[in-house]
């Protein structure tokens, strides 16, 4: 009787503490992989916002170029008149959308107002009649 019991007890299903430890490590690997890409995926995700504020606001100086031979140098009038992007304070998601501009040329910036995205840096677009898509900076992150 006492045999039997050893015996169910050897045979007993179950994890033993190596196989578990070796499951924690896979998990624990794949984590270290996966997390950095989905970091990576959302800012650029979140960039995605701002590359579309900057063209709305490209769209809409040149909306005002057509219309009036100049683009507007204050970046009031062209949200309110022109449809410009942003909420009152200028922000879409995580950026803060800002203009530079004469009666030829402008330059917008969406620059980063959280820490979540901060080191993904600004991104701007240069815009005169010669070039009225727009020189986009930096290259790498409009492309992606």
């Amino acid at each position: 009787m006492e045999i039997s019991k050893i015996q169910r007890m050897k045979c007993g299903k179950g994890l033993t503490l190596i196989e578990l430890l070796i499951v924690i490590v896979i998990v624990g690997i794949l984590a270290a992989i996966a997390i950095p890409m989905y970091s990576n995926y959302m800012i650029r995700a979140r960039r995605a916002d701002a590359k579309t504020a900057l063209e709305q606001l490209r769209a809409s100086q040149e909306m005002r170029r057509a219309e009036r031979g100049s683009y507007e140098t204050n970046i009031v009038a062209v949200k309110d008149t022109w449809g410009g992007p942003g909420d009152v304070n200028f922000r879409v998601g995580d950026y803060t959308i800002t203009m530079l501009a004469t009666s030829a040329t402008f330059t917008g910036t969406a620059t980063p107002n959280t820490s979540r995205q901060t080191p993904d840096g600004p991104l701007t677009i240069m815009v005169d009649p010669l070039n009225p898509n727009g020189v986009k900076a930096p290259a790498d992150k409009w492309a992606k």
